[in-house]
């Protein structure tokens, strides 16, 4: 019987470990994923899109209460797509520190692209998730204006998906 090499069991690479609001996530009952950390430190959390308002609701009671920004971002040509929201305890638990976490929901490129909207819990969610829609065809639900922000209304595709081919040319239609 062969036992693996040791060189082999250090590339193995290791789990994300939870971070604080991840923790307390967990004993609140909330699922969630842990995902590594960004580049900066921030704590980043995969969530299921219909629990994406239930956790944000809890991370607004916990003084997450600023909305920095929202956004999407595409991971590759059959990869999924993913909006995220970016959120702030300013002051943090200290009162003099500030905290942040970034929620992520992950969205098969062929599958259900909704995720519902946290207009109603973070008002400045409305430009930004209508610039998601408009640039990665990512649907929210109970957002109060669902329409293109950017590109024409009759405007095809999704221009920052990277799967995404150019039209050789738009026509305007009749002008206002």
């Amino acid at each position: 019987m062969s036992e693996t090499p040791p060189s082999a069991k250090q590339d193995l690479p290791e789990a994300p470990q939870a971070g604080p609001l991840s923790q307390w996530l967990t004993s609140q009952g909330f699922d969630h994923q842990v995902l590594d950390n960004d580049h900066l430190g921030i704590e980043r959390l995969g969530v299921e899109p219909l629990a994406l308002p239930l956790v944000a609701t809890a991370l607004k009671s916990k003084g997450f209460d600023y909305l920095q920004v929202q956004g999407g971002f595409d991971q590759g040509p059959g990869e999924p797509l993913v909006s995220f929201y970016h959120l702030i305890q300013v002051g943090g638990s200290d009162g003099a520190s500030t905290a942040e976490v970034r929620l992520e929901v992950s969205l098969a490129r062929d599958g259900d692209l909704t995720v519902p909207s946290l207009y109603p819990l973070f008002r400045g969610a409305d430009w930004q998730e209508r610039e998601t829609f408009d640039l990665f065809g990512i649907n929210y639900s109970g957002h109060p204006h669902p329409k293109r922000l950017l590109m024409p209304e009759d405007w095809v595709g999704y221009p920052l998906r990277k799967d995404y081919v150019q039209p050789d040319f738009y026509e305007l239609q009749d002008a206002y």
